[in-house]
């Protein structure tokens, strides 16, 4: 239940940037940099989805910036939105690791990403970060968030559903459903807008969505419940589909 209302919740107050910033380059470059570093599929999830939430924050305060500094910038003041735009490209891998460190403070493993490791990384990149600016960062991210980061990724919805399956008499094994599960989720994250692209264009029988229909299904590419779903019963379907029916109607009732 509490999942549910947390769901519905988000989607209620979701930005127009919403899936902006998982783009396939940057869950993949989150999901190497979180298997080089050991951390859990938890926390590359929770990075993902922090460092998105993150990114739609410093946009929308530089777009309220720049539309406050519209007078300033014409009588020779205030930034330009192009300056505006570099500081975000510039800081963009710095923010990201941060993000990673952050998501590996809320893992359960407790295999924490520390200062020097993160410095090491960034410095075979050829940036010159310091400790101070890397601390920095994290707080610039907590704070931007009003440090709220603990918030449920895909991978709960997922993993509560297949709790609740087994409860309800589901009879296919769970170990390998759920190694399926996490397969499938990664596939997900990186081929996000191939996925729900293809959907839209299904749902609508129209290869040329408009963006009026494009900005309606937004609430479909950010809706986690429905994504465990999919993923719950498309890993039944891989695994045993004579199972399927039955899945199909358990989540049904959920």
């Amino acid at each position: 239940i509490h999942l549910a209302t947390e769901n519905e919740q988000s989607l209620s107050e979701l930005s127009d940037q919403a899936g902006c910033f998982k783009e396939t380059q940057t869950v993949e470059f989150i999901f190497l940099l979180s298997e080089k570093w050991h951390l859990d599929q938890s926390a590359r999830y929770q990075a993902v989805e922090l460092l998105e939430r993150f990114m739609i924050k410093q946009v929308e305060q530089i777009c309220q910036s720049s539309r406050e500094n519209a007078k300033s910038r014409e009588q020779g003041h205030g930034s330009s939105w192009s300056s505006l735009k570099d500081q975000i490209c510039d800081t963009f891998v710095l923010r990201l690791v941060s993000c990673i460190q952050l998501a590996s403070k809320l893992s359960l493993h407790y295999n924490i990403v520390n200062s020097d490791t993160a410095l090491k990384f960034l410095q075979s990149l050829k940036y010159s970060y310091t400790k101070q600016e890397l601390l920095e960062s994290e707080l610039a991210v907590l704070r931007s968030l009003h440090f709220q980061i603990n918030v449920s990724t895909p991978l709960a919805y997922v993993e509560l559903l297949l709790e609740v399956l087994g409860h309800n008499g589901c009879l296919l094994p769970a170990k390998p459903l759920h190694q399926m599960c996490m397969q499938l989720l990664d596939f997900s994250y990186l081929t996000r807008d191939t996925i729900y692209d293809t959907l839209l264009k299904i749902s609508i029988e129209n290869s040329t969505p408009s963006k009026l229909q494009v900005v309606k299904f937004l609430t479909v590419k950010e809706d986690f419940m429905l994504l465990a779903v999919g993923i719950i019963s498309t890993s039944v379907f891989i695994l045993n589909p004579g199972q399927w029916k039955q899945v199909q109607s358990l989540l049904n009732t959920v």
